[in-house]
């Protein structure tokens, strides 16, 4: 049954591709959206990309029909842009008739009343006026073409029980090929804790390779003076570390390591292997948007105060490989290679040391508002708080990929990490590329839970 769909603003913000979504149903998109589409078109950061974007889109339907009577989309249904139905006689007292929200219920109202016979439906991410459409009778849902319907976000591990024979088999020849008894699904480079039927002291930490369960490549490495500390953390140090794994996700709480272990490896594979030409580091700006363009210095310099967490974990990492290299004497004085040393590194700045690699051009600190038309070669990109993105903008930031690139995505995904109003936990860029993106040989997906910053930290993760 054909059904008639009212945009909200937020929905084209969200995503600007969202009108060919919607099958053969009409799409009713409010003049009034389009209006605050204008006003929002010259902010920076995601709002204004997106905006312009949903704009651009438009105009392209614009070329092969008129939108006032209606364009019928590839898809099968039409686009329409409401001017009529505006009649506020329908609201209740009590609603302020000069918002924009009020006058799109109005809209949705009036064709809901026109239309008896097709329902009507307003599609919105607003809170807000999601609750007072449902307090006016009005049908409405929330964009779900790109949240993830799955009960529980893909994890990249899984525990399972064999044989200590199947098990002494990983580390044979080729590996052991996938048991046809697990009733799992098991996807590449997913990693498996492997616990023995046989005998209670034997478990290992393997990887499916897409072909067999193998054994870690990384197991005894180090990167940059940093070791993983736990289950979880081995498991996404493997996949950094793996060069024909090309696109890595990290998703755990707050000190968890995901960017200190991502800037380690990144600083090893750079710095010290050159695997990579470049590390860039990206930064969604999203609580304070356009504020950007109003702090004073060049790009990196406006971009330093959203930095905080890679200087820092570039600071922890410098200050601990110097420190790991010193050996005490029996008076408590720092030694190495049997000299005296007062004091390591007592003129290391992270500052001066990210500017000393970005005058080489070996790092680069980003915000998403400029990658339209990049493309990263020979380069390591890590993209912070990746819960941030809308799903547009995660696939705008993969397609940058160019050849010999890794992009490691990280962040915490949980609704209380999230400012971005036009995602949710189920919505967003992180979770979003987690799931389609699992499926792939050279790709590889790990949750870290365990907090390891400080006791403090692992305290007030859980209990607040």
């Amino acid at each position: 049954m054909v059904k008639n769909f009212v945009l909200d603003t937020s929905v084209l913000v969200h995503d600007p591709l969202s009108i060919y979504n919607f099958q053969e149903n009409n799409i009713i998109i409010p003049i009034i959206c389009i209006e605050e589409l204008d006003n929002l078109k010259k902010k920076d950061g995601i709002v204004g990309y997106h905006a312009r974007s949903a704009a651009r889109e438009l105009y392209n339907i614009k070329k092969i029909g008129n939108l006032h009577e209606g364009v019928k989309l590839p898809s099968g249904g039409t686009l329409k842009i409401e001017l009529n139905h505006m009649d506020t006689s329908v609201l209740p007292d009590g609603m302020d008739l000069n918002k924009n929200d009020s006058r799109i219920l109005a809209i949705t109202k009036n064709l809901a009343n026109e239309y008896k016979n097709i329902p009507t439906i307003l599609v919105t991410k607003d809170l807000y006026l999601s609750i007072k459409g449902d307090a006016l009778g009005i049908i409405t849902q929330d964009y779900k073409n790109d949240k993830i319907t799955a009960d529980e976000i893909y994890k990249g591990y899984a525990e399972i029980t064999l044989p200590s024979e199947d098990i002494n088999k990983i580390y044979k020849d080729e590996g052991l090929p996938l048991p046809t008894q697990l009733d799992i699904p098991v996807y590449p480079n997913e990693f498996l804790h492997i616990k023995s039927s046989t005998d209670m002291t034997h478990e290992v930490i393997a990887r499916f390779d897409g072909k067999c369960i193998v054994p870690l490549k990384y197991a005894n490495s180090t990167a940059w003076g940093l070791t993983p500390i736990n289950r979880e953390q081995k498991m996404a140090f493997e996949l950094l570390m793996d060069p024909d794994i090309h696109f890595v996700s990290i998703t755990g709480g707050a000190g968890s390591g995901k960017t200190i272990l991502s800037t380690a490896v990144a600083l090893q594979k750079v710095i010290e292997e050159k695997v990579y030409r470049k590390i860039v580091f990206v930064r969604p700006v999203i609580p304070a948007g356009n504020d950007i363009g109003f702090l004073p210095g060049t790009e990196e310099e406006k971009l330093r105060p959203w930095m905080g967490s890679f200087y820092d974990a570039i600071e922890n990492l410098v200050d601990y490989k110097y420190s790991s290299r010193k050996v005490k004497d029996k008076n408590g004085k720092n030694k190495r290679n049997g000299e005296n040393v007062e004091k390591e590194n007592p003129e290391f700045n992270v500052d001066d040391f990210i500017d000393q690699f970005r005058r080489q051009g070996a790092i680069e600190t980003k915000t998403l508002t400029y990658m339209r038309g990049r493309t990263f070669s020979d380069s390591l990109v890590i993209v912070d708080e990746a819960q941030e993105i809308t799903p547009h903008l995660a696939k705008l930031m993969l397609t940058r990929a160019g050849f010999g690139s890794k992009f490691v995505f990280i962040g915490d995904p949980s609704d209380n990490q999230i400012d971005n109003i036009l995602v949710d936990a189920k919505s967003n860029g992180l979770v979003y590329a987690v799931e389609k993106m699992k499926p792939f040989d050279i790709t590889g997906h790990v949750t870290l839970n365990q907090v390891e910053r400080s006791l403090l930290a692992k305290l007030a993760e859980k209990y607040m």
